[in-house]
């Protein structure tokens, strides 16, 4: 199980002395992965993360741009068998630490930690003055060992959040996976809707998407992993991320049809990962027009779905 802990300086002694990948890890991909798997010493694994993201602090009007919550970003670090996740309020007052005062209060003083991994393109401090380089040289004036983890990249690309962002936008989900090095997965409880898809014949189970980067608006094949609940496992199903055109101004979820699937999940979390992008979201000439179309969408989603 991993322990979150979002207050500095630790009190618990046996949460100091892990040895750490440090980064803000949104959607975990290969890069990240590797700052991870550089970390695995004689010593507890930990990730040293902030939240709310930087940027959320920095540019509070951008457009939505993470690809995962915080739940999910938990829940894909317990899979990698990190043991501590130091989930630092990232506000004024960090912010406003120099380089040298953030090793100082938070790395060395505050979490304890035995060893700091990071990208080579990380900078830390007010300003963000401070570079790994800089990292290395503080850390070593306080006896905390440091790694430099190098750029990942696959077929001669970067790998970054930015470019699974643009495959995302894109409706290239596989492409995402690629670089992800797992499906990219939207989790979080399921809320009441209007009903109208078990109206149709399509009961499906509603999430919000707010504060999430919105992937190409449409139909999607996915896998749904049910994780509390009475019916916990992984199932598969057919999607809809959008606005719902057919019925007015809407703002964007995820609406999971689960195959042969029968019970009630109201306020139960899931995990829905988009396999493959089926087609745009389209407004029909009535309602029959509609369940036909979504037959269809079922047909193709169970049949991408089986030769998973």
């Amino acid at each position: 199980m991993i322990n979150i802990h979002r207050h500095w300086p630790l009190t618990d002694p046996a949460a100091r002395g892990a040895s750490v990948a440090m980064g803000n890890f949104d959607g975990v991909h290969l890069g990240h992965q590797a700052v991870i798997d550089a970390a695995r010493r004689d010593a507890p694994l930990g990730i040293v993360s902030f939240e709310p993201h930087p940027r959320q602090v920095f540019q509070p009007d951008a457009p939505p741009f993470r690809l995962m919550n915080p739940e999910s970003r938990a829940h894909r670090l317990e899979k990698l068998g990190v043991r501590h996740l130091y989930e630092l309020a990232f506000d004024k007052a960090l912010a406003g630490l120099s380089p040298e005062a953030f090793v100082d209060q938070v790395l060395a003083k505050g979490l304890g930690v035995s060893h700091v991994v990071v990208g080579s393109d990380f900078c830390f401090g007010k300003g963000r003055a401070g570079r790994a380089a800089d990292l290395e040289r503080l850390c070593a004036a306080r006896g905390i060992e440091t790694t430099i983890a190098p750029l990942v990249a696959l077929d001669g690309i970067e790998v970054s959040s930015t470019a699974i962002r643009l495959a995302l936008t894109e409706g290239r989900p596989r492409d995402a996976a690629r670089m992800l090095g797992h499906w990219h997965r939207i989790d979080g409880p399921v809320l009441h809707g209007e009903k109208r898809g078990r109206e149709l014949g399509f009961p499906t189970a509603n999430m919000a998407l707010s504060g999430l980067h919105l992937p190409r608006l449409g139909v999607y094949a996915v896998t749904v992993d049910i994780l509390t609940g009475p019916q916990l496992g992984r199932y598969h199903g057919a999607a809809s991320l959008g606005t719902r055109p057919m019925f007015g101004e809407n703002l964007p979820n995820l609406e999971s049809f689960i195959f042969d699937f029968k019970g009630d999940l109201y306020g139960q979390h899931l995990s829905v990962a988009l396999v493959e992008y089926l087609r745009p979201e389209l407004k029909f000439d009535g309602l029959p027009a509609l369940i036909a179309q979504m037959n269809a969408d079922c047909d193709e989603a169970r049949r991408i779905l089986t030769a998973l």
